[in-house]
């Protein structure tokens, strides 16, 4: 089923079609634009490029932070995969999904600009 997120962020505008149900993306859209507004309130950055840089490396570092927590917890539990180690790996999977499709509109969004 896919679904078609207009929306504008830093003066720029996008439109993304993905296969994932509206109100998720309205989420992750308002957690990135939270995500953006705390990097430009901690940084002083004004450069909307620079600020979209930024907020994405927080981002991957807030990842991996999390992604390392789960790695130490699935190494005290073992090789036993418990229901919640499965619901854990789905949310991994689908960070990186959406990780990768940030970097595809990313570089979209680079590739313009060099136009």
């Amino acid at each position: 089923m896919a679904n078609e997120l207009k929306f504008d962020i830093l003066g720029t505008s996008f439109s993304i079609t993905v296969d994932e149900d509206s109100a998720y993306l309205e989420k992750v859209l308002t957690q990135y634009q939270s995500a953006v507004k705390n990097t430009q309130k901690i940084s002083g950055i004004t450069d909307p490029l620079n600020i979209a840089i930024l907020t994405g490396f927080l981002l991957c570092d807030e990842f991996n932070k999390v992604k390392q927590e789960l790695d130490e917890q699935r190494t005290a539990m073992g090789t036993e995969q418990s229901e919640e180690s499965w619901e854990e790996q789905e949310v991994e999977d689908r960070t990186l999904r959406l990780i990768t499709k940030l970097e595809q509109a990313l570089n979209i969004f680079s590739d313009d600009k060099d136009l």
